[in-house]
């Protein structure tokens, strides 16, 4: 991560923490409220091969004690209506300002994995965590209603994990690293923006691409 990146994620970070401050309470009380404790869920999830850290979000699942792996078909059952409601707004995110003040994401790069895709995948994520994860991104901005569809009829964690591992993985790594070969602070900006309003093109001048978006 450059300096002038790290510098832009910490002053955005700082001035969305204030201004959302009223927002992240409400949602906090929401969730207190309608599915009890704990409010938070940390997910560990990999900065670099080596190096974990805990991914912070609003629960918006019942509480298991083994959970694990990506969510698929097989979790559905257990989305809370709160639940719903904050993933489609991806409201759920909103405490991750907290991860990107740390540093250990970026406003903007790849979704940070978990381990377990990380030790099976080595040499891929071992290019793929160059860049330091982010909130979002070009494969989030494309691929993540295709993996929704993918992983949508799965109906146990294994059925989910060999779809992820076997068509998400290597989809989302290939956009990952065309990020990381054209980013800059204005593709990163463009990129947010296209995250929150989602009818923007993915980069100024151009339109979506149809045929990245399928393989």
């Amino acid at each position: 991560m450059t300096p002038a990146k790290r510098t832009f994620d910490i002053v955005i970070a700082l001035g969305l923490g204030l201004l959302l401050a009223p927002l992240i309470a409400a949602v906090a009380l929401v969730v207190l409220l309608r599915d009890g404790r704990p409010v938070l869920y940390l997910s560990e999830r990999m900065r670099s091969p080596q190096r974990p850290f805990l991914l912070w979000k609003f629960r918006t699942m019942t509480v298991a004690e083994n959970d694990s792996g990506v969510s698929g078909g097989d979790k559905t059952a257990r989305i809370t209506p709160t639940g719903r409601i904050l993933r489609r707004h991806r409201l759920d995110e909103l405490p991750q300002l907290w991860n990107v003040l740390r540093g250990d994401m970026s406003f903007v790069g790849p979704r940070p994995p978990l381990r377990r895709y990380v030790e099976a995948f080595p040499e891929l994520y071992a290019e793929v965590l160059r860049a330091r994860p982010g909130v979002t991104g070009l494969a989030t901005v494309l691929y993540h209603a295709e993996e929704e569809r993918l992983l949508a009829p799965c109906r146990t964690a294994a059925e989910t994990d060999a779809v992820y591992s076997r068509r998400c993985v290597p989809r989302k790594a290939r956009l990952d690293r065309i990020y990381a070969a054209r980013r800059s602070v204005c593709s990163d900006l463009w990129l947010m923006f296209a995250t929150i309003l989602k009818r923007l093109p993915v980069l100024p001048g151009r339109t979506r691409p149809r045929r990245l978006a399928r393989e």
